[in-house]
């Protein structure tokens, strides 16, 4: 009941309720980083979501497109913004995946949507993070988000997909307003971000 028809009421109305609440953050960060960025103050990228049907998420660009000397991307580290790294550390950056909840491609809760080439190397098992909806947080986030393997994450994907329940979906909304007030587990290590996915890691 609640999986099939609650849960993706609950996230359509909340998230219309915060967008509508946001909206002046979220003009006032678009603002300050296409200042910063010189560009585009939006990500948009394919993911894979539900059964693995590819959706474009969309979220605020905190790298800019800074190249070397060879026409190569600078390393991850290099391009984040100032305003990045600060839309990053308090996760600003995801609000705009509220458009891809009302949408219908994520739910506010679930796995967190991946690259689609991580979809050939994934195990039988691991692939069941895709029954549901990916979501903006997820149990994976608040139980070590970028700081655990990702074996680790994996496995916690599945595990709330197959334990999905209204009081669990309560608990990860509040340890990820305690984590984002810390911020935990943002990056790996000496990483802007976290190291590709490469079906052994």
């Amino acid at each position: 009941m609640y999986r099939r028809y609650l849960k993706p009421l609950i996230d359509f109305l909340i998230a219309l309720l915060a967008y509508f609440f946001l909206l002046p953050v979220f003009l006032l960060i678009a603002l300050l980083l296409f200042i910063a960025n010189r560009d585009n103050p939006f990500f948009l990228q394919l993911r894979p979501g539900k059964n693995g049907k590819l959706f474009r998420i969309i979220k605020f660009k905190t790298m800019n497109d800074r190249r070397d000397s060879s026409g190569e991307l600078l390393p991850d580290a290099e391009r984040l913004t100032a305003i990045g790294r600060i839309v990053r550390k308090t996760s600003l950056d995801e609000i705009p995946q509220l458009i891809n909840v009302l949408k219908g491609d994520m739910s506010l809760i679930g796995p967190r949507p991946l690259l689609p080439e991580y979809l050939k190397l994934y195990t039988p098992h691991q692939q069941k993070r895709h029954n549901v909806r990916p979501g903006i947080t997820g149990w994976a986030q608040v139980n070590g988000r970028n700081a655990i393997s990702w074996s680790k994450k994996l496995e916690l994907d599945v595990w709330y997909v197959e334990h999905i329940s209204f009081w669990l979906d309560v608990k990860i909304v509040w340890l990820t307003f305690l984590k984002v007030l810390r911020s935990e587990g943002i990056n790996t290590a000496n990483m802007a971000t976290t190291e590709p996915f490469n079906g052994s890691n």
